[in-house]
């Protein structure tokens, strides 16, 4: 009677599988933290994303562009040649769920026909009402699910008349892989 209590309990242990860990991007700049839920509805942008975190790329690099009732932009800097390395192009991807809503992560890009992502650079949507304007336009891959406090702080610094803040806003980006209940415990606690 004991060993088959046992071997239950054993068999019981074994059949029940760790959760799932899912990347998360997180974003430290001077003002606090903002996290990131990235979508795999875009797993090109997802992918990438997670790439250029992991490698470092935007740790050097700042929020360039940050604009009231609109948008806070960061990575590589908008330059009037626009993208043209193909390491760093993306092809868009498009879904009618994934829309400009105020917290969507978007890659930003130039005025190319193709409307490929330069995938250096991404931006969050900061209007309340959203942008729904670009959807279809550019590629929205996630959707801050913490940190919106820190991101409206972001778009009213003090900029210049190019909506560069005067006082940089550095980045420092990682991926965090959390368990769905990790997940479900910080979207509560912002809420």
């Amino acid at each position: 009677m004991h060993h088959n209590l046992i071997w239950l309990f054993v068999s019981l242990l074994l059949t029940i599988t760790p959760e799932e860990k899912i990347p998360m991007g997180q974003i430290l700049t001077p003002l606090g933290e903002i996290l990131i839920q990235l979508d795999n509805r875009t797993p090109n942008h997802r992918d990438s994303f997670i790439q250029l975190a992991e490698a470092g790329y935007w740790d050097s690099l700042t929020f360039n562009r940050v604009i009231p009732d609109f948008v806070a932009q960061g990575g590589c800097p908008d330059t009037p040649e626009g993208f043209n390395d193909p390491e760093y192009l993306l092809e868009p991807e498009f879904h009618q769920e994934l829309t400009h809503v105020y917290g969507a992560v978007g890659a930003g890009r130039d005025d190319n026909e193709g409307k490929v992502s330069a995938r250096c650079q991404f931006y969050i949507v900061q209007n309340k009402d959203g942008l729904h304007r670009l959807d279809g336009n550019y590629t929205v891959f996630g959707k801050v699910i913490k940190g919106m406090d820190i991101l409206d702080q972001i778009v009213h610094v003090e900029r210049d008349d190019q909506d560069e803040p005067l006082t940089p806003i550095t980045l420092d980006i990682n991926i965090l892989y959390l368990s769905p209940n990790e997940i479900k415990k910080l979207t509560t606690q912002e809420n």
